[in-house]
């Protein structure tokens, strides 16, 4: 089984974008308030791309994070490079804003089986040239408020379950881990943890195993409505998984 490895180094404000490596970062910004840290993730991105309402929480949230400069500055600074979506909740004043900067804008209407978010990831694997294996998604906004858009979110992560698409809100971020792979999670302690938590979707797992949490799992069992790993507190610098289903990962996300 092959090895699959994760870092929240994009979490860190010293952390180069390309970071001498072919990793592509891309951010979806979706229609739920956006983290503290967005501007960073916007840093680290090499696209950005914005799910319909999402346009509206950068237009409007986004120059509160800087309050020392004007709004139309900042607004102008962070453009993003694509607005898709069924483009009922973006404002028309928003739209017409950010067309005028020059952002592509991909009218998907007509497709109303998929969410927003949905339609942005699979525009994102859709690119040419574009190595999947090296792709990373960042989605701001993608935690809190109605709990049916969360579980929503959650499901895009199964549907892409090869692309790697990190969840994130100020407290805490989620990933999947898949069973096709065994995982080392490098923690990065001065932005994360150490609360987290280990959570089989789709399936139950039969038999999970783990080092450096305090409360280790080895061959248990996970199901709902069984033992779920919740609360559990990372250890050590490294964290490796190994699972017969897929997992969410979900670490804290300290403030600053």
């Amino acid at each position: 089984m092959d090895l699959m490895t994760h870092s929240s180094r994009f979490l860190l404000p010293d952390f180069p974008a390309d970071n001498g490596s072919s990793q592509f970062y891309a951010l979806v910004l979706l229609n739920q308030r956006i983290p503290r840290f967005t501007p960073l993730l916007w840093n680290h991105a090499r696209l950005r791309v914005c799910a319909d309402g999402g346009a509206n929480r950068l237009y409007d949230e986004l120059p509160q994070l800087f309050p020392d400069e004007q709004a139309l500055a900042i607004r102008k600074r962070y453009k993003p490079d694509i607005i898709k979506g069924d483009m009922d909740s973006i404002r028309a004043e928003v739209l017409e804003f950010y067309t005028n900067l020059g952002t592509n804008t991909i009218d998907a209407c007509h497709d109303q089986d998929t969410t927003d978010f949905h339609k942005c990831v699979a525009y994102i694997c859709g690119l040419p040239n574009l190595e999947n294996h090296n792709l990373c998604i960042l989605v701001a906004g993608a935690l809190g408020g109605r709990f049916d858009h969360e579980a929503g979110n959650t499901n895009v992560l199964c549907f892409f379950s090869t692309t790697r698409i990190i969840l994130l809100s100020d407290d805490c971020l989620i990933q999947l881990l898949p069973s096709s792979h065994h995982h080392e999670i490098y923690i990065q302690s001065s932005v994360e943890g150490p609360h987290c938590g280990l959570i089989p979707i789709g399936i139950p797992s039969r038999s999970t195993t783990t080092t450096g949490l305090q409360w280790d799992l080895t061959d248990t069992e996970m199901r709902f409505g069984g033992l779920i790993s919740t609360s559990n507190i990372v250890k050590g610098e490294i964290v490796t998984v190994r699972s017969d289903s897929d997992l969410l990962w979900t670490i804290s996300i300290k403030k600053a």
